[in-house]
Formats: C-alpha cells, sequence, structure tokens
C-alpha cells in the first residue's frame, strides 16, 4: 500500500470512530450552540463592515454637491430673491 492510501485510510480512520461514549447535557449543547451562531453572527458583520464602508463612502462621494452644483444654487436663490423683491413691491 502506498504512503497516501496508508495516509486518506488512517485519516478516515481516526475521524470515524465505532462507538462514541460521549453525553452532551442540555445546558453544554445550548451553550455550544449559541457559541457557534455568535461566531458566524461576529463574521457575517465583519465581512459585513469590511464591504459596507467603501460602498457608504463611494456613496457620500457620489452623492455631495460639486462646485458647478453649489454656483448653480447661488444664482437660483439670487433669481429666487430678486422674484419675490419683485412681487413685493407691486
Amino acid at each position: 500500500m502506498s504512503k497516501l492510501a496508508s495516509l486518506i485510510l488512517g485519516t478516515i480512520w481516526l475521524f470515524c470512530p465505532i462507538i462514541a461514549n460521549a453525553y452532551v447535557g442540555p445546558g453544554a449543547g445550548i451553550s455550544a450552540i449559541g457559541s457557534f451562531v455568535a461566531l458566524i453572527a461576529a463574521v457575517l458583520v465583519a465581512i459585513l463592515g469590511f464591504v459596507w464602508y467603501p460602498v457608504k463612502r463611494m456613496l457620500k462621494k457620489r452623492n455631495e454637491p460639486t462646485l458647478d452644483d453649489a454656483e448653480e444654487s447661488i444664482e437660483d436663490q439670487a433669481i429666487a430673491q430678486k422674484t419675490n423683491s419683485d412681487s413685493i413691491e407691486k
């Protein structure tokens, strides 16, 4: 038998016990399940954080007004003030 086949069979033999004389009580079982759920949640939140921060920064940069927008806004305000003052004088 080759060394690779022996390694594979030995690994399978170690992870497939014939009899498992073990008992996990309800307290330990719930603790283990809770720890596993918390681990999965922590990993998902970490991945979400690494993905969301650059996306949020990109959206903020895209929604920021540019200099042209600011100039147009100032012109619009001046026109609105002039229109309001003309209507008040009449």
